[in-house]
């Protein structure tokens, strides 16, 4: 039975492969990911290995590299004294959330509605509604308003336009002739 087990796993490593870089919505749903809608994924995202306690609400975006972690593998290390010992926690994502290239989500973690966490922050713990939260571990530096009123003073104003348009557009922004 080991044998066939590991012969399925082998021949749906290719497509699980192609459908991760091709469709990353249609991948996280086929593992299990529980979403809501207008989410999207940006990249390479680890969902490791309990991806169905992983709840994501409407407007969830997600970059490059981020990976969640539900489980605490160090409990492998006092299996000998506790055979039973086992850490594996939900992740719970709310509302218009955007989460940072190469941030780490940790097990047990809820981020409220109106998020964001920046680039290679680690959430070790709980983040409230309309916050901005950054850093090792992730602490809230300010709240989604704050943030919103910023980017709109340094806007180039040029969000609307889809992606060749705005690669046109930044290009002649900054000059870049080739």
């Amino acid at each position: 039975m080991d044998f066939k087990r590991k012969l399925k796993k082998l021949i749906k490593m290719p497509y699980y492969f192609l459908l991760s870089r091709l469709n990353r919505e249609k991948y996280a749903k086929k593992l299990g990911v529980n979403f809501g809608k207008n989410c999207r994924f940006y990249g390479n995202i680890h969902w490791n290995t309990e991806p169905w306690i992983i709840t994501l609400g409407n407007n969830v975006h997600i970059t490059n590299e981020v990976d969640f972690v539900t489980h605490d593998g160090a409990t492998l290390l006092f299996r000998d004294r506790e055979p039973t010992l086992e850490l594996t926690r939900p992740i719970t994502i709310g509302d218009n959330v955007y989460i940072g290239t190469r941030s780490i989500i940790l097990g047990g973690v809820n981020i409220g509605n109106n998020v964001i966490i920046g680039a290679g922050s680690v959430v070790t713990h709980d983040i409230p509604d309309n916050s901005v939260a950054v850093g090792v571990p992730a602490k809230v530096i300010k709240t989604a308003e704050e943030y919103f009123e910023k980017a709109k003073e340094q806007s180039l104003g040029l969000g609307h336009l889809k992606y060749e348009e705005k690669d046109k557009a930044l290009k002649e922004y900054y000059g870049y002739k080739k």
